[in-house]
């Protein structure tokens, strides 16, 4: 199954309201991307430009649901999803990229 790196940013009454009642949200994001087909691999909350850092797995339009069912929620914004792949997955990728690619032409490239 496709890997996921997931950033995003609490809003700030989400962070008035941890600070008035601390909680850990592994088990219900570990729910939310179950629901939608996934799996939580990690949960890390995270000091900079995002609050938290979410790796898991699952169908793309799974991610793609759990993303906006927590959009939705109203307490995160600016979530960023990156699809991750094995080294072994980009080589095989690669493979195929390279035999597609001879007979790709570019936009405004001339025909041969």
């Amino acid at each position: 199954m496709p890997l996921f790196i997931t950033q995003g940013r609490f809003t700030s009454d989400a962070m008035k309201g941890m600070l008035a009642k601390p909680e850990d949200r592994t088990e219900a994001i570990s729910d939310l991307l179950a629901k939608s087909g996934g799996r939580l691999i990690a949960y890390y909350y995270t000091f900079g430009e995002y609050d938290f850092l979410i790796v898991s797995e699952g169908p793309i339009e799974g991610v793609a649901t759990s993303a906006i069912a927590a959009m939705a929620g109203g307490g995160v914004t600016d979530l960023k999803t990156t699809l991750a792949m094995t080294a072994a997955d980009m080589k095989t990728a690669f493979t195929k990229a390279g035999s597609v690619a001879k007979t790709f032409r570019s936009a405004g490239a001339q025909a041969h």
